[in-house]
């Protein structure tokens, strides 16, 4: 089987001193490595294409065969980071709390240990001038994605 911490190893290797970062990483017992990753400027298929080479490069399909699947994380995958909420300050986000209840507003702020948001409001709050923020710690959030709106 693909050892885990040897591609740990080369994703670091490779996006090190880069604005990338591995987001997630999973390996199947039938050896399909996936590797999520995301950047502080975005990611693009090059990006992708970059990393995949490089992990190919340093891996023997004639010792083990693989699968490898690299990817961006996607604005319909989960924040799992606290540097993904950082790089998403300023747009629309929905948050399950661990109590089962929903926020949605903008990310107003995401320090190292909570995020603030700017709550959506009724057209009725709106109309009276009402605002309203909601702080989270990052432990009490069991969900967080990005709300894209058009």
């Amino acid at each position: 089987m693909i050892d885990k911490v040897e591609i740990l190893r080369l994703v670091r290797e490779e996006l090190d001193g880069t604005d990338k970062f591995l987001v997630d990483l999973y390996i199947s017992k039938s050896n399909c490595i996936n590797v999520s990753i995301d950047g502080d400027n975005g990611i693009t298929i090059d990006d992708c294409i970059a990393l995949s080479r490089y992990i190919e490069s340093h891996l023997n399909r004639d010792e083990e065969d693989f699968e490898l699947n690299v990817a961006s994380a996607g604005l319909d995958s989960p924040l799992k980071l606290i540097r993904q909420y950082k790089k998403n300050v300023g747009r629309g986000l929905k948050v399950e709390i661990t109590d089962g209840s929903i926020r949605q507003g903008e990310l107003l702020e995401a320090t190292d240990e909570k995020i603030v948001l700017r709550l959506d409001l009724t057209k009725k709050q709106k109309k009276e001038g009402i605002s309203e923020t909601f702080e989270c710690l990052y432990r009490d959030i069991k969900t967080a994605k990005i709300v894209i709106k058009f």
